[in-house]
């Protein structure tokens, strides 16, 4: 015969195509909510931070600088880190708002 007999397919051929590709959907399930999503969140809480600068805060740049805002321009902070120093930096290179809060201490510090 010239023409082979067609048998029916059994439905272990057409799961196992499925079942390989199951822990591929899984990786990419536990990479989304372990590795990204919180990254999207941090990235999110950084852009509102920037946004609200304001004159007087406390800033850390990206090379370490610590100093206070004065003057807060579109894309530019002017930072004072010393006495009558005050440095230009980009909005993006600050990299977190220090504002530190008072003690709670029942006796005030001694001057």
């Amino acid at each position: 015969m010239l023409i082979s007999p067609a048998y029916a397919q059994d439905m272990n051929g057409l799961m196992g195509g499925v079942g390989q590709f199951l822990p591929l959907v899984l990786i990419f399930a536990v990479f989304y909510f372990l590795l990204i999503r919180p990254q999207q969140q941090r990235q999110k809480e950084m852009k509102k931070m920037l946004s609200e600068l304001k004159r007087g805060d406390k800033v850390i740049t990206g090379g370490g600088i610590l100093g206070a805002v004065t003057k807060v321009k579109d894309n530019e902070i002017e930072v004072e880190i010393a006495e009558n120093t005050r440095v230009t930096v980009l909005r993006d290179t600050i990299t977190a708002v220090v504002n530190p809060k008072p003690a709670n201490d029942s006796k005030p510090a001694k001057a």
